[in-house]
């Protein structure tokens, strides 16, 4: 069947519901699905949905595809994508889909896939969408058609966390869950992890009256700042729309990025695994290499995706990873996914043992540093943009320049980078330096390297 090529991302699938995202392209998507799962073997699959308005209807097509292709559901609801990728690993499927739009609008939906243990990106997933368009998937005979049935798992996996987790004295934190599904979970967990909370928009609401569920934008987090100024709260956690990340924010309302997160991860993890190598991705600081290595462990930079480097964290058996944009993966106590509520109380575990939380996470390495910034391209340009600048672009006393995900060139005082981003059709960019003017030293040696490949081209900085 017909089915537009642009909602086949990199990392999942994902467009607007009832135009490029519809009932007949998702149910097309089961089939296919289920038809790669029984090759491998597999017949059985969990299908989990976020909160927004379409999940149920596109959930509903997606377990019929599976099932005409001969694979039974196990449908778990309305839950987090991570407690779809603990279900996998609970109940021995290792296959499984979470119905989920993410952080985007309301008007989006997608789906994030596993088969056979493994994440779905890349070059699988176009197989996918050409395995479609060109009809190599048939439904089974009636007499095989997958069979279908419900499980309530929340208590099973708040258990789980629970049981893993352990703080070291009650806690008072504020949790903004943005409408998103974490809404229904998060409260409960950390209430039971001992913590006093203080909800904001954790009702589930999938067309998010408040603010958008994204920690990754200040602007999402400004709510959180105000609640922790005028409560008695310690902490600020904020989780983006399907619970798969967490947003940090302290007492004095500063917001400490995922790349600062990941070092007292990191330094805790390594406590009891020393040697063992922290996978990071290439937009997070240069401060996180050496801290790793103060601390005994192994820094490995990778490229930037929550399946590329949940793909490296099994490849390399790494206990612990994670990404600017919010993605912690642990290994170590957990099972490699990433899970933004479990992620968020192993921090906490860390925090309780110290009187000043917030002191804590503001004492960690620091640099100016500049947001995630985009430059707008054309479908396609931002791959041949940055082709262009690792073939011609020559930087200036850089120490190094690192070509896995783009371009990022290292400087003894900072680093800047340019990478094409695989969900949109824009170059992103970041730099960081010891001093602001080290900082427009970096900025000013991409702009030259970008204009000389796209003339005219109006930067973002």
């Amino acid at each position: 069947m017909n089915i537009d090529p642009a909602i086949f991302k990199a990392y999942d699938i994902r467009g607007i519901v009832d135009r490029t995202l519809t009932e007949e392209a998702v149910r097309a998507i089961g089939l296919a699905l289920g038809s790669v799962a029984r090759a491998q073997g597999i017949d059985r699959a969990v299908v989990g949905r976020d909160g927004r308005l379409s999940g149920p209807a596109l959930a509903g097509a997606l377990a019929e595809g599976f099932r005409d292709a001969g694979v039974s559901v196990i449908d778990i609801g309305q839950v987090t994508t991570p407690i779809v990728y603990y279900a996998t690993y609970e109940l021995g499927t290792g296959t499984g889909v979470a119905v989920t739009g993410s952080h985007n609008p309301p008007e989006y939906n997608g789906l994030k896939m596993m088969i056979g243990g493994d994440a779905l990106y890349g070059d699988a997933i176009q197989d996918l969408r050409v395995a479609i368009a060109e009809g190599r998937f048939a439904p089974v005979a009636a007499a095989q058609r997958g069979g279908l049935s419900s499980l309530d798992l929340r208590e099973r996996y708040l258990d789980r966390v629970v049981g893993d987790v352990k703080l070291a004295r009650p806690m008072k934190v504020a949790i903004d869950c943005g409408n998103g599904v974490a809404g229904a979970f998060a409260p409960e967990l950390f209430r039971r992890l001992g913590c006093e909370v203080t909800e904001l928009f954790c009702e589930v609401d999938g067309t998010f009256p408040n603010h958008h569920p994204d920690p990754a934008h200040a602007e999402n987090l400004a709510d959180l700042q105000r609640s922790l100024r005028e409560t008695d709260c310690e902490i600020g956690l904020a989780f983006d729309g399907d619970g798969d990340r967490v947003g940090v924010v302290t007492k004095k309302g500063a917001i400490i990025f995922p790349d600062r997160q990941l070092m007292l991860l990191a330094a805790d993890v390594l406590s009891r695994n020393p040697g063992a190598r922290i996978i990071y991705d290439v937009k997070c600081t240069r401060n996180l290499a050496g801290w790793i290595r103060e601390h005994g462990g192994e820094p490995l930079m990778w490229r930037t995706g929550h399946s590329l480097v949940k793909a490296k964290l099994k490849e390399t058996g790494a206990p612990l990873a994670g990404e600017m944009s919010g993605h912690i993966f642990f290994k170590e106590r957990w099972y490699g996914f990433d899970d933004g509520l479990y992620a968020a109380a192993r921090l906490l575990e860390i925090l309780s043992r110290h009187a000043d939380p917030g002191a804590v996470l503001e004492a960690l390495p620091d640099s100016p540093t500049t947001p995630e910034l985009q430059l707008p391209t054309a479908e396609g340009e931002n791959f041949t943009l940055v082709e262009s600048l690792k073939k011609n672009a020559r930087f200036e006393g850089a120490t190094e320049v690192i070509t896995i995900d783009g371009v990022r060139a290292e400087y003894p005082d900072g680093f800047g980078l340019a990478r094409p981003s695989n969900t949109t059709p824009v170059v992103v960019m970041r730099f960081e330096a010891d001093t602001p003017k080290a900082l427009a030293r970096i900025q000013e040696a991409f702009r030259a390297a970008i204009l000389a490949e796209k003339p005219g081209a109006k930067l973002p900085f």
